[in-house]
């Protein structure tokens, strides 16, 4: 394994860091498969924090973007993956008010309509069941998901 000075850590995770957002947890995962010791990890990590390379709330804001608006999940899942990775309550629940609420409903609604339409061919209620499961995977809250299902089945 190949070991690295502070020095060259430290341009390894600036490139790193310029790439994508980073939050804390990702570079201290990075420093710790380079062989990193604590001292130098924490001395680098600080040091990228006050260049500005890594930030929690710009991390948190491009992630939530980015997931609702490509993958399409829901604020659950969202939280969830962020508290995994170690980011703030606050810096969250900013993330997470940035989400518009008509493209929040817009999206779920443009979501459930394509789902079900593939579900065609099951049971009214194997369909109801595989919307659920489907739309609770990626996040979205249950009251969300039985309005969608209300309004979805009450049209066939």
């Amino acid at each position: 394994m190949k070991t690295y000075t502070v020095a060259e850590a430290l341009d390894k995770l600036r490139n790193y860091c310029a790439f994508q957002e980073r939050c804390h947890k990702d570079v201290k995962d990075k420093l710790r498969t380079m062989g990193m010791i604590s001292q130098a990890t924490d001395q680098i990590i600080g040091t990228l924090v006050s260049e500005n390379y890594v930030n929690e709330t710009r991390f948190a804001q491009q992630f939530t973007s980015g997931k609702f608006s490509i993958k399409h999940w829901g604020k659950m899942r969202i939280k969830r993956e962020l508290k995994m990775r170690g980011v703030s309550d606050y810096d969250i629940n900013r993330a997470i008010k940035t989400i518009e609420a008509g493209a929040y409903l817009e999206k779920l609604h443009a979501l459930s309509d394509k789902r079900w339409q593939q579900l065609d061919g099951y049971g009214a209620q194997i369909k109801k069941q595989k919307l659920f499961q489907y739309l609770a995977y990626r996040g979205w809250e249950t009251d969300l998901i039985y309005q969608q299902i209300n309004r979805l089945s009450s049209g066939d």
